[in-house]
């Protein structure tokens, strides 16, 4: 038994073609080439949790596969092995080294904050202004993500910051990232992303305006869509 081949024993081909268009794998989408057997992430959990002890050039090697429910189970047991670990820079440099195969928003969002991000709290942050300027939207998108463990604690700075950075990304899973980085920043502060919206709202890409505001009631978020705050 392997931890492949209990994944497969669950594959759903169904499930798989629902998951390859929801994940946009087609020719010139943001997934373009990812392959998906069509399992569940509580299923992928329950594998994880199983394999939990896998050694760590194992879990690398899991995460290199080119089957999504591979490396998300790989990044599952990623971070419930950084959550354990001793030395977690270790762990962190294996996170950073490997950027490249955590290509989909779901592998960063369940795994950046809680690697990247929980170690940084006590610790410099320039990796993620580094990341943040990558050509690569995944990198881009685990620099912001990973300000939520900062959030968690009510340090909003850099995610400021990195929504002023990335203010003008074109690509829409990163105004939905940064919008979502900021609506959490309002939820803590609202006054803070308040002062942050006035100098900001009107250059914002709709999508990342719209995610940012989620919180408000209803007229102030149409007072900001018309452009009248």
């Amino acid at each position: 038994m392997s931890v492949q081949s209990d994944l497969q024993k669950l594959g759903n081909k169904e499930k798989a073609k629902f998951l390859a268009h929801y994940f946009k794998t087609g020719k010139g989408e943001y997934g373009e080439g990812d392959v998906f057997i069509g399992l569940t992430v509580p299923q992928v959990r329950a594998i994880a949790k199983k394999y939990r002890e896998l050694p760590l050039k194992d879990v690398e090697e899991l995460l290199h596969n080119r089957i999504h429910e591979y490396r998300l189970t790989a990044l599952i047991i990623f971070t419930e092995k950084y959550r354990r670990a001793a030395n977690k820079k270790e762990l962190v440099d294996v996170y950073l080294k490997n950027t490249k195969y955590i290509n989909n928003w779901d592998l960063v969002d369940l795994s950046a904050h809680k690697i990247v991000g929980t170690y940084l709290l006590d610790k410099p942050r320039s990796i993620l202004y580094k990341l943040a300027t990558s050509k690569n939207i995944w990198e881009r998108r685990i620099a912001v993500i990973s300000t939520f463990a900062f959030l968690r604690k009510n340090d909003i700075s850099d995610s400021l910051v990195l929504a002023e950075i990335l203010l003008h990304d074109t690509h829409d899973l990163m105004q939905k990232a940064v919008g979502w980085m900021l609506r959490e920043v309002g939820k803590r502060d609202e006054k803070t992303l308040v002062d942050f919206l006035a100098y900001h709202y009107k250059m914002m890409p709709r999508t990342m305006l719209r995610y940012a505001i989620e919180k408000f009631d209803k007229n102030k978020r149409l007072a900001y869509l018309l452009g009248k705050m």
